[in-house]
């Protein structure tokens, strides 16, 4: 509860800024497995096995999505990031050159490229906090593509996200794609990444992440695992901890 209480305290003292790295324990590097290629290579927990999603679905494309071999997280300005201690692995995706692409902004941008290697274009499209559409009218230039999505970022994030997806009011149906999401000024959001289930049936799931300042894209460790672990369970309260967030059960979203 010591712990749980220190944790609290600095997320609502500092919002959506990097908390004091002690708040979490960075993992020792003996504790690390050599780390995986891709999402759905990353170690599971004995007893469970990954779910099966079908090809072209976006739960199987976020789980080919690959990780470097590095983890340091980097800021858009190439500087590490000052807490190391929040990431499991970081996904190999080009980082942002400006400091615009922040929380909200990754799971859009995931979204967006799911769709956009579909060729779904017309499906391509984030609502302001007016309501406003900004849909992707293009076809697969992707030099026109990106600046849609700069023009998005300007625009959207976490309080219009939040407003755009559709609640998911039981929390055990969680899947991948789905969006952990407080919208505010600041707020934030993750996207789960991947989902495995045992025999009794009990989840687990992974959470992707971007920050503020723009950085990259990283999986998130489990602040209250005993091990070095990406992994999530079904919370039996209302609360999920995250390294820099505390989000709850009902802020589940889905597109």
């Amino acid at each position: 509860m010591k712990f749980l209480s220190f944790f609290l305290f600095s997320l609502l003292l500092f919002g959506c800024f990097n908390p004091d790295p002690d708040v979490i324990s960075p993992a020792k590097p003996e504790e690390m497995d050599s780390l995986p290629s891709a999402i759905g290579r990353i170690r599971l927990p004995d007893g469970f096995t990954r779910s099966i999603y079908p090809s072209g679905s976006f739960a199987s494309w976020l789980r080919d999505l690959p990780l470097k071999p590095d983890k340091t997280v980097y800021l858009y300005n190439g500087q590490p990031k000052k807490n190391q201690s929040a990431q499991y692995a970081v996904l190999d995706q080009p980082r942002s050159t400006t400091d615009l692409q922040q929380c909200a902004d990754v799971v859009m941008r995931l979204r967006a490229e799911f769709l956009f290697s579909q060729k779904r274009y017309k499906e391509i499209c984030f609502t302001d906090f007016e309501g406003h559409d900004y849909a992707w009218k293009e076809s697969g230039n992707r030099n026109d593509f990106e600046r849609y999505l700069a023009n998005v970022f300007g625009w959207c994030g976490s309080a219009s996200l939040e407003k755009q997806l559709i609640p998911v009011p039981d929390f055990n149906s969680i899947e991948p794609g789905d969006v952990l999401i407080r919208g505010g000024f600041p707020g934030h959001a993750v996207m789960v990444a991947d989902m495995a289930l045992n025999r009794n049936g009990e989840k687990i799931f992974t959470l992707v992440q971007g920050y503020q300042p723009a950085q990259d894209m990283h999986i998130l460790l489990n602040p209250l695992a005993q091990e070095a672990s990406p992994w999530y369970s079904i919370p039996a309260g209302d609360t999920i901890y995250t390294p820099e967030w505390v989000f709850y059960k009902q802020q589940l979203r889905r597109w």
